[in-house]
Order: structure tokens, then C-alpha cells, then sequence
């Protein structure tokens, strides 16, 4: 079978790793063979009632003839008495005495005859005897030696149940566009997140996670990254808006479409922007280059006529000459009004980002960066703050050119169903261009992410659905009828999962946070170290068993999965894909798991599966990828 230890920080470049399948390939083959009794084989001697049958038959069969031989003896001995007496001639006399002894000489043939014909019988008996006992011990020592058989049979079966490997890596190609996971509670997202952020951090991308979770959902992600010597970027909004200088050096038709879709977040779904958009664009054609939201909010204010521009004026936000063309823009009568009120709802909604990129300094580059929502700024405000980072980043990428392999850089929106629909249309066009991975995470299937679930060339991952509705459409997609098994593991594990999500700390502000220790780059040991996946499951898994239980994909199954369960599928060229995964990455440090696909596993097992290859063998070093591509540079104007 192999190593059943493989190097766990061999990764593929080109998958995208969701969970770990639980599967045993060889079942439990239950208790060794029973040995057979051992008993000792006497020899058997002759039995004395036959031996005196035997005997007494013979003597029997002989009385007649030793009475005959008897009688020949006496008469001969009569004859040579006459022959002495000269009662008989001699002649008479030899001739009599030639006669009896021919008839005592037949009659001891005929029982030494009987005597050798019992003797047989006798010898034939015991050698029967003797071959039966040799019959019998050959029989003993075949059985003893296929008991052995069987036992060592049992014995290779028993060391590959228990050296197997349990744990498959449940991957995608990294051809796939996207990755949409629908339901899950924020530990189940923690989990995912950091593994999927993790394995593409160690595969030598780069990672951006707006979290509109409010859950802080990526701090062990941050962690592990510390541990590997990077040091992550992290925002926390609003309080990091200052620091925050995303998309604010953005063309002006650019930034005009930001703030327009920024705007739509109060509006209903199917309204056109595209007047918000044309009185931005005026607007910054106004201001020119490099104006700040302050500028724009301020130059909303007097196309609105709200308070006095001198106040503005006085600040620096708008200059005389501003002022003036601004009230000029557009013309008087009944479409002035109409300007006048969008200028006033854009002006109010936009004044909440006014601190953008107010006090941002150069930052060094970082693989990792985290753009979060603090939970206590509020719903509206929160949605406002992560439609202005989903839409300028797709500004940026649409102007970036592509990577040079599928996800190099990946983009994880956690609890993308707070976006609107056409902002996550316009960054899944923007990353499929730019062939950058996207994952996004929608905590409840409403019309608009329904709409767009599996849209595409994506694969679909359900985690916990706790709506009943949810539920439903989920089984729908995934199908009915499919079996899927699931590690009692997997419970134990969620079970103590608990809270996990904790609460992000800035380190883009003035006292920014070390970088940590630094690793070796064995991510097996950083998840073990630096999360709370890894330090807990070292807790529970210790000598737990192999169970496992079987379930079908139906609507309330789904509503009860543990924590980290996901159920991944999609399209492939023999049809549509489903497993179930844990999402859990301390499973990585599992001496029985591998990076390795089940089915790249079975197609290495010769003769159906009577050997396993080895794990270790497989997990081979990632290709030489090159160089990595560039880094998108939010400060760097396209």
C-alpha cells in the first residue's frame, strides 16, 4: 500500500481544493479466521474382540482338518505297528505309510493356509488403521496450513483497512470560472474559506476577500498567512475608509459608474442607473482628475441647491469656477427638477464614503488582503460600503490585463447575497475575463442568487440550508436519488466547532500588526498551530474510528449537515459530479488523508483495486509555473 503518511504540502496548482471526501476503499474484514481444533492422532492399536474372532474363526474353519491330519498320523503310526508286528508286508505297509502321509501333509498346508490367510487379514487391518491416522493427520496439517492462508489473507486485509487512506481531496479544475456556495453558517464559511484561501497562498497566488459576512469569517486565513511570513492587509470599514485608497484614483467614466451603482443599493433592482451615471459623469468632468467622494459629494450639494456652497468653497472642496459651471450643467425647467432630486438622494447616500482614501499611505504589497464590514456600522451602511469595493474592484480587473493561469489571483465575496444582481453579473464577467478565480457565498437562495447559481461554467457547493425553501431548490439542483456518505468524524467535528468566527483587527491604521513568526512553509503544521480548525480537530480525532453513515439527498438531510459539510458539484465531460466534502482544513494534517482525487486513486489501483499505490507518490510536486504574474496595484491608475 505504501506510505500511508503522504507529504500533505504538495499541492496542484491547477485544482481548487474544497474538502476532503470520506471514503474506504478496503472494507473492515471483522474478526481473523477461527483456527481449527488441534488434536493429537494416537495410534490406533488392533482391536482384541476382532483379533479374537479373527482367531477363533480359524481355528473353527481348521478343527475339521487338524482332526483328519490327527486321524492320518494315528493310522500311519497303526500301519509302521502292523509293519513291525509283520501283520503287513512291507510293501503294503510303505505304501500305507506314503498314504496317510500325503493326507497329513495336505492338511498342514491347509492350516498354514488358513493361518497366512488370517494373518493377512490382520496385516491388511492395521495398515487400513495405519493409513487412516495418515489420512487423518494430512487433513489436520491441510487445515492448519489454509487457517494460516486465510490468516495471512486476513492479516493484509486488516493492515490495509486500517493503513488506508480515509480522506481524498475533493477538488475542481481550475478551468472553472467560479465557485458559488449557497447556505452555510459563518464556521462553515471559516472553514472553507480557509482552506480554499490557504491552498492558494501556498500554490503561490494572491487572494482578496471582501467579507460582508460581518462574522470576521477570515481570521484564521490571516493567521496562517502571518505564519508564512506574509503580512496581510486588512481593512475594517468604515473605520478604515480613510486608509482604503480602492478605486480612488479611477478614470472618471470609471468612477462615475462606481458611484452610480453605489447609489442603486436603496433603489429597486430593475431601475436604470444609467441617468445617475450621466450626471456623475458630468459632475467629475467638472472636478477633473483625481476628484475624492468629498469633491463629488460636495459638487451634489450645489447641483442639488442643499445648504451653502460657500461652506465647500471655504474647505477646498469646490473652487468658484466649479461652482459656476456646475449651475450651468444642465437646463431650467421641468428636467431640472428631476436633476435637482437624484442629485440630492445621490448626495446623501454617497456622503457615507466621503473619508475614502483621505489619509492612505503607500502600503507594501501583500498576497492577502481582507476588506471587512464592521458589524456595528450598520446594515445599510455596510451594503453601501461593499457594493463601492465589488465595483471597483470589477473596474480594476476590466482594466488589468489577464493573469497568465486560471486564479492566480482569487476574489472570495463572502455573503455576496447582499449584492445586487448586476453588480455580481458585472465582476463575474470581469473575473472570467481576466481568469481570475471567484468564490462567492450566499447565505440564503433569494430570486437574485437562484437566478445566477451555477450560472455558467461554475460549480455549485450547498452547505447547511436551514430554510425549509432553501432546501428544496438546493435537492433540485443537486438531484434526487444521489447517496452520499457522510464521517461520523465530520459530525464530531462540527459539533465542537462552535462560534468560531471572531472579530478582524485593522492593520492598515497607525499601528499596524507584525508579521508573526514565520514557518517553513509546511502549511500542514501552520493549520495545526495557527487555527483553531487545527487545534481542536487535534483534540477530537485522536483514535476516533471509522464510521461512517449513508443519507439521501433530500430537503430536510440538507437542512440538518453539520458544519463543515459541502456537497460539491459540476458539469464534467462524463456528466454532472457529486460528493460530499468537510471543509474542515485541519483535515490536511490528518495522517490518513491526501491531496489526491478518489478516482485518481482508483484508476491507480491495478486489477480492480487488490493494491493500492502508494499516496505519497502521487502528491508530485507542482510543475515549474514560472514566475509569478503581477500584482493588481489598487493605487496604480490602469
Amino acid at each position: 500500500m505504501g506510505d500511508p503518511h503522504p507529504d500533505h504540502a504538495q499541492l496542484q496548482a491547477d485544482r481548487i481544493y474544497l474538502g476532503w471526501q470520506y471514503a474506504q476503499l478496503y472494507p473492515d474484514p471483522g474478526p481473523p479466521p477461527k483456527r481449527p481444533p488441534r488434536e493429537e492422532i494416537p495410534e490406533e492399536p488392533l482391536d482384541d474382540e476382532w483379533l479374537r474372532r479373527q482367531r477363533f474363526q480359524e481355528d473353527l474353519f481348521n478343527r475339521p482338518v487338524r482332526l483328519l491330519r490327527t486321524s492320518a498320523a494315528m493310522i500311519a503310526a497303526l500301519i509302521l505297528l502292523l509293519g513291525v508286528t509283520g501283520v503287513l508286508m512291507w510293501p503294503l505297509v510303505l505304501l500305507g505309510l506314503a498314504a496317510a502321509g500325503g493326507v497329513a501333509l495336505i492338511c498342514s498346508y491347509a492350516i498354514y493356509k488358513g493361518r497366512r490367510t488370517v494373518d493377512a487379514r490382520i496385516e491388511e487391518r492395521r495398515e487400513r488403521l495405519q493409513r487412516e491416522r495418515e489420512r487423518r493427520k494430512r487433513e489436520l496439517l491441510a487445515a492448519e496450513e489454509e487457517h494460516a492462508a486465510k490468516y495471512r489473507e486476513w492479516a493484509e486485509r486488516k493492515r490495509r483497512y486500517e493503513e488506508q487512506v480515509t480522506w481524498y481531496a475533493v477538488t475542481v479544475p481550475d478551468d472553472i470560472d467560479r465557485i458559488d456556495v449557497a447556505g452555510g453558517t459563518l464556521a462553515g464559511w471559516s472553514a472553507l474559506i480557509t482552506l480554499v484561501g490557504a491552498t492558494r497562498l501556498h500554490s503561490g497566488g494572491d487572494l482578496t476577500v471582501l467579507d460582508l459576512s460581518e462574522g470576521a469569517i477570515a481570521t484564521d486565513l490571516i493567521e496562517l498567512a502571518r505564519r508564512g511570513g506574509d503580512k496581510p492587509l486588512v481593512w475594517v470599514l468604515p473605520a478604515d475608509l480613510p486608509r482604503l485608497d480602492l478605486g480612488a484614483r479611477l478614470g472618471p467614466e470609471a468612477f462615475a459608474d462606481v458611484l452610480a451603482h453605489v447609489v442603486s443599493v436603496s433603489e429597486e433592482t430593475g431601475r436604470d442607473i444609467g441617468f445617475d451615471n450621466a450626471i456623475l459623469e458630468r459632475v467629475l468632468q467638472v472636478l477633473g482628475e483625481d476628484a475624492t467622494i468629498s469633491q463629488v459629494t460636495a459638487a451634489l450639494r450645489a447641483l442639488a441647491q442643499v445648504g451653502d456652497p460657500r461652506d465647500d468653497m471655504r474647505r477646498g472642496l469646490l473652487t468658484a469656477a466649479q461652482l459656476e459651471r456646475i449651475g450651468t450643467l444642465f437646463g431650467r425647467g421641468v428636467a431640472d427638477r428631476v436633476v435637482i432630486e437624484r442629485a440630492w438622494a445621490m448626495e446623501s447616500q454617497l456622503r457615507k464614503l466621503e473619508p475614502l482614501g483621505s489619509e492612505a499611505v503607500p502600503l507594501p504589497p501583500a498576497r492577502l488582503r481582507v476588506i471587512s464590514m464592521d458589524r456595528q456600522a450598520g446594515v445599510f451602511g455596510n451594503r453601501v460600503l461593499g457594493t463601492y469595493v465589488a465595483t471597483a474592484l470589477t473596474h480594476l480587473l476590466r482594466r488589468s490585463p489577464a493573469n497568465r493561469r486560471p486564479w492566480d489571483h482569487t476574489i472570495i465575496v463572502a455573503g455576496a447575497d447582499k449584492l445586487r444582481g448586476d453588480v455580481l453579473d458585472r465582476l463575474m464577467d470581469a473575473c472570467e475575463t481576466s481568469r481570475t478565480g471567484l468564490v462567492f457565498t450566499y447565505r440564503t437562495l433569494t430570486p437574485t442568487v437562484r437566478e445566477r447559481l451555477g450560472r455558467g461554467h461554475a460549480a455549485v457547493a450547498f452547505m447547511r440550508l436551514g430554510n425549509a425553501e432553501d432546501a428544496r431548490v438546493a435537492s433540485e439542483h443537486i438531484g434526487t436519488g444521489h447517496r452520499l456518505e457522510l464521517a461520523r468524524l465530520t459530525e464530531r467535528l462540527s459539533a465542537s466547532a462552535g462560534g468560531m468566527a471572531g472579530r478582524y483587527t485593522s492593520t492598515v491604521g497607525p499601528q499596524q500588526a507584525s508579521a508573526g513568526e514565520r514557518s517553513e512553509g509546511d502549511l500542514r503544521e501552520d493549520i495545526t498551530r495557527s487555527t483553531e480548525w487545527g487545534r481542536r480537530a487535534t483534540e477530537v480525532a485522536h483514535g476516533a474510528p471509522h464510521l461512517s453513515r449513508e443519507f439521501l439527498v433530500e430537503p430536510h438531510q440538507l437542512q440538518q449537515l453539520p458544519t463543515t459539510s459541502v456537497i460539491v458539484t459540476h458539469a464534467t465531460a462524463e456528466g454532472r459530479r457529486v460528493r460530499l466534502a468537510d471543509a474542515n482544513p485541519a483535515i490536511l494534517t490528518f495522517p490518513k488523508s491526501t491531496l489526491r482525487d478518489i478516482d485518481e486513486v482508483l484508476r491507480a489501483l491495478p486489477d480492480g483495486g487488490e493494491e493500492e499505490a502508494s499516496p505519497a507518490g502521487a502528491d508530485a510536486p507542482p510543475p515549474n509555473l514560472g514566475p509569478p504574474p503581477p500584482r493588481l496595484d489598487w493605487r496604480k491608475r490602469p
